[in-house]
């Protein structure tokens, strides 16, 4: 079953509680993300990804993941 941006954001929420998260689609099987989080200060932008991926890992996994597409920006705040 194909994942909304809803629950991509629900899924992120769930590993980072106090991140601003934004996600959009265009047509629902593409999807773009911000994730801005205290945690990612000092961090550089590899591990701020690495740290979001865990949290949509199975649903990325294998030709059986219901998230295909994600363009991931990831910063910590101003």
């Amino acid at each position: 079953m194909p994942l909304t941006a809803t629950d991509i954001e629900n899924l992120i929420r769930a590993a980072l509680p106090q991140a601003r998260i934004r996600v959009d689609t265009n047509d629902g099987v593409h999807f773009a993300a911000e994730v801005i989080d205290e945690s990612f200060r000092g961090k550089n932008r590899v591990e701020q990804q690495r740290a979001v991926y865990a949290a949509l890992q199975e649903h990325m996994a294998g030709d059986r993941g219901a998230l295909h597409a994600l363009a991931l920006t990831t910063k910590a705040p101003d």
